[in-house]
């Protein structure tokens, strides 16, 4: 903003000519280039600044209005430069408004004594009842929130975890709420102790509290109608539209909510997508969506997920066609009246691969589909890693990522093969070993725990997962020659077990050390965790080397890997490849048969298939 000086006495005169009237005209400071002019019915209290208006504002598409201020109350308020403020109802209190800002027919804009705007408050996740796990502020991940979570009983990291927080929002909380520029608020109601950056537009919100809406030229935001939000923070591209109700609620970038979803105590991030149903206590990670009414998330960790709605079977576990949006649902009813579970196929919480199944004895199975035929409880192993469904996340995933590239907070990796899925399915078939080594061949079915096994489905399963794991090596060794550290590695880390901070994939070892660092003082302030977690995402190539070098030598009983083992490995590689090409070919084939999709859509999805050789080498 440019000197402030008083208003000369024919100012006022003017002013006072078009209905306004101040407390204090000494208290009025105005821009050097401020024209009294385009000021009406307008009442000042307090301290005001008053930036120059001297531009036309567009309220509309082909109308525009000259900048200034109309029919408004204002207390203790800066305006930037050409802004136009008009027919504000109450009043506006203890605010900054940025430059070329539209604010139009809203009732009150506050900021009240101790104002969080949002940040600050401790909410529980997975346990509605608990004590609260995740502190909301606006540098908050997917991967922090998971941190959280995840060590939520460490006491001594959590009390370090939270002075972080507290030491960040010290530094970095404003006296009183602001308006950033070119943000539009119009036919809003009660907006209280809300900080709206930059490019924001909010229409017909019906009340904005304790909130903090973060959004930039590049990635704005829009606020819709209805919306009622508290103690909120809304991330940068987010869309929060017809009569959605949050509270207490965390929503990360490029998220949409909408047509009546309601929300508490619950975390949304990157690329989400909430309609109709309800939320509560929901870790929603990356890329989930809810599109039903009777859909409740609640108390669970989710990530590149599609709740079902429990009366419909709208995601098959095919779909060629263009609507396929992810390839979980939980509980979908099938019209022969079995239930379907179907582990998605991306990193990112492990209820995508099975471990939050109907029980926790599942979670060595990954990529598996669990169908309930009357009291019995069926388990296909492996199932999901053939179909038409899979290979379109595959492919679709990275591209709907939405968020900007400067709004990408959350870490995502995308590898449907990695140390950490293919981890899973080696304890996988570990488990269909012993289960056939305990029962022996001549078998129908094999018993897990309460879950049946068909035979059939064992001998798949053991195939699938061994499609998978011939892949995975063929692929990671074409990437290691490619990227110049093909040998031996370098370092260990990475060796051991893997895991997946919501979409962070990484060695646990990695984890554990970010663990020892915070509690031992290395490092002790958020921007350093932030930096940390991005760290070990860049180095994801080289300890994803180390953990795949090790499964080599053991899955071909190897001391170290020549050329001609790289011969051999890629050559499987091949062969595999275009075995789950095959199954894939025979799922879309099935879906064809089905009738569910037209001729067209059928022969481009096999015309794709054809050129998958194009990527063998």
């Amino acid at each position: 903003m440019s000197n402030y000086r008083q208003l000369t006495q024919t100012e006022i005169e003017v002013l006072e000519n078009n209905v306004c009237w101040a407390e204090d005209w000494q208290r009025v400071m105005v821009d050097e280039n401020f024209i009294p002019y385009n000021f009406h019915r307008v009442m000042f209290y307090g301290d005001i600044r008053l930036g120059a208006f001297n531009k036309m504002i567009e309220v509309t598409k082909g109308f525009s209005k000259h900048s200034g201020i109309n029919d408004a109350t204002l207390r203790n308020v800066t305006v930037g430069n050409d802004c136009l403020i008009e027919k504000v109802g109450n009043y506006i209190n203890n605010y900054t408004i940025g430059n070329d800002c539209y604010i139009s027919n809203i009732c009150t804009l506050e900021t009240t004594d101790d104002a969080t705007f949002g940040e600050g408050s401790t909410i529980s996740v997975l346990n509605e009842m608990g004590d609260g796990n995740v502190t909301i502020f606006r540098e908050l991940n997917s991967q922090i929130a998971a941190f959280m979570v995840k060590h939520d009983r460490d006491k001594q990291l959590k009390k370090a975890l939270q002075q972080m927080i507290e030491d960040e929002l010290r530094v970095s909380r404003p006296d009183r709420g602001y308006i950033g520029n070119n943000v539009k608020i119009i036919n809003a109601k009660d907006i209280t102790n809300t900080i709206i950056k930059g490019d924001c537009e909010i229409s017909g919100a019906a009340r904005l509290s304790e909130c903090t809406v973060m959004s930039s030229m590049d990635a704005p935001v829009f606020i819709g109608t209805g919306v009622i939000c508290e103690n909120s923070i809304i991330c940068d591209g987010c869309s929060i539209n017809n009569s959605v109700k949050m509270q207490d609620c965390f929503v990360g970038e490029a998220c949409q909510i909408t047509n009546g979803f309601t929300a508490e105590a619950s975390l949304f991030f990157a690329n989400s997508y909430m309609a109709n149903g309800e939320a509560c206590a929901a870790f929603c990670g990356p890329f989930c969506a809810s599109h039903h009414k009777s859909s409740l998330l609640i108390g669970g960790e989710f990530s590149f997920y599609n709740a079902g709605s429990n009366t419909n079977f709208s995601n098959h576990a095919y779909k060629m066609g263009p609507l396929h949006y992810g390839t979980l649902e939980r509980g979908t009813k099938t019209a022969s009246g079995s239930y379907v579970l179907m582990p998605a196929t991306i990193g990112a919480f492990s209820v995508c691969f099975g471990k939050l199944m109907h029980h926790p004895d599942t979670r060595n199975l990954p990529f598996s589909y669990l169908m309930a035929y009357g009291e019995d409880c069926y388990l296909v192993p492996g199932r999901n890693i053939t179909t038409v469904g899979l290979y379109r996340d595959i492919k679709k995933w990275p591209k709907r990522d939405k968020r900007s590239k400067q709004s990408r907070k959350s870490i995502i990796n995308f590898d449907w093969l990695s140390p950490f899925t293919v981890g899973e399915i080696m304890e996988g078939i570990k488990v269909l070993k012993a289960l056939r080594e305990a029962s022996g061949d001549n078998v129908s079915t094999y018993n897990f725990h309460e879950y049946v096994i068909n035979a059939s489905s064992l001998r798949k399963g053991l195939k699938y997962y061994d499609i998978a794991l011939r892949i995975y090596m063929g692929a990671v060794l074409k990437r290691a020659q490619k990227e110049g550290f093909f040998g031996r590695p370098k370092s260990l880390v990475g060796k051991g077990r893997w895991t997946d901070l919501s979409g962070l994939l990484l060695p646990e070892s990695e984890e554990l050390r970010v663990v020892r660092d915070i509690k031992n003082g290395d490092i002790d302030n958020i921007q350093q965790l932030l930096d940390r977690f991005v760290e070990i995402n860049d180095n994801y190539s080289d300890y994803r080397w180390a953990w795949s070098y090790q499964m080599i030598l053991d899955y071909y009983g190897l001391e170290e890997i020549t050329e001609e083992d790289v011969s051999q490995i890629h050559e499987d590689y091949i062969k595999a490849r275009r075995a789950w090409i095959a199954e894939i070919r025979k799922d879309a084939e099935k879906e064809y048969q089905m009738g569910d999709v037209e001729l067209e859509v059928y022969e481009d999805f096999l015309s794709k298939l054809d050129h998958e050789i194009d990527y063998e080498n």
